[in-house]
């Protein structure tokens, strides 16, 4: 009988092991009972967000108004008003852009957040509605992913996973508070250049990635590369809005961790900071800033859609393919902001 003690298990392992039992996709499409509950559990959570939306949406505050600079309230006749509908675009776009940013990591803040500034809404509708949706869906995540047996959680003894999350969290709070402060109050930098920076971040992380799935090289688990990914992350999410998820996932992939193991530390991640930042921004509401929740109740129903169907589908396709669908989708959201930006940039350089 040998006398090595088995080495403490990460939390990485489960998902592996997990595709090796259920060799193919049709395996891991099957639903044990206890999976079925566990639907159920996070089903209404989602549901009283959104009723809750549905309440705040209606103005019950002084701090909650409908802005009268929103291109979207001014067409609907609502400015002045505590009327409230959902708005059927925000929901079909929420549900394409949170399943991708839940099944990938990343793409939610970036895509969506600039979508819904197009079409007429203005950052005191999109960006706390943004918050709030993300720290539900990341925390709900959290849970599903461990059910779905793409991660491990264990606090005793605390496995990788939960220090990962601890490490990444932390840092993405604490670099928040310091990029909202140095660039916007001390720097003033104008926000193209902002939004510049985090694209160029994106297209650099995605290029990387995809390098290394080209080159199909196992990476060896590197927890201190972490430290400036989890920093470089928050520091995007604070001058930017966008550009957590895809630091926080790619870095991860970068620094070892297994796709899907990586895509729930994300969720557990983005989570913790987006609460963070909601109850940020319920503290400036007492500062005299006003705050319009039309959006939430359209928000909450993608979110009820895809925030249980996401985790359920990095389960069912092996991680080989999650291994491609990051870096090209990580890439594909900074092209896209690049041609956003593109004709600002000219317009700033006097071309």
């Amino acid at each position: 009988m040998s006398n090595e003690s088995k080495s403490p298990r990460t939390g990485f392992e489960i998902s592996r092991e997990f595709e090796a039992e259920r060799s193919s996709i049709f395996e891991r499409m099957k639903v044990d009972p206890s999976e079925i509950k566990a639907i159920i559990y996070c089903v209404i959570p989602l549901i009283a967000v959104f009723f809750i939306g549905c309440w705040l949406a209606g103005n019950p505050f002084d701090a909650t108004v409908r802005v009268a600079d929103s291109g979207y309230n001014q067409t609907h006749g609502l400015v002045g008003t505590s009327e409230w509908h959902i708005v059927w675009f925000v929901v079909i776009v929420g549900l394409i852009f949170e399943f991708m940013d839940a099944a990938a990591g990343m793409g939610f803040g970036t895509a969506v957040g600039a979508l819904l500034l197009l079409a007429g809404f203005t950052p005191v509708q999109v960006v706390p509605t943004i918050m709030i949706e993300q720290a539900v869906c990341g925390l709900i995540g959290t849970f599903l992913h461990q059910e779905f047996k793409n991660v491990e959680w264990s606090f005793s003894p605390m496995s990788e996973t939960i220090k990962l999350w601890l490490l990444i969290a932390s840092l993405g709070c604490l670099a928040v508070l310091i990029s909202i402060t140095a660039v916007y109050s001390i720097f003033a930098v104008h926000k193209v250049w902002i939004k510049f920076y985090v694209m160029l971040t994106l297209l650099l992380m995605g290029g990387i990635s995809l390098f290394q799935g080209i080159s199909r090289r196992e990476r060896k688990y590197r927890p201190r590369l972490m430290t400036f990914f989890g920093f470089l992350a928050g520091f995007n999410k604070g001058i930017g809005g966008g550009g957590y998820g895809p630091v926080v996932t790619v870095g991860g992939v970068l620094s070892g961790v297994p796709v899907k193991s990586q895509l729930a530390v994300t969720a557990i991640s983005e989570g913790t900071v987006s609460t963070f930042a909601v109850i940020i921004w319920f503290i400036t509401l007492s500062a005299g800033t006003q705050i319009d929740f039309i959006l939430l109740p359209s928000m909450m129903i993608a979110a009820i859609g895809s925030g249980i169907i996401a985790p359920f589908a990095v389960r069912v396709f092996p991680e080989k393919l999650w291994r491609w669908v990051v870096p090209i989708y990580c890439l594909c959201l900074a092209l896209y902001g690049f041609y956003r930006l593109g004709p600002t940039i000219l317009a700033e350089l006097g071309v």
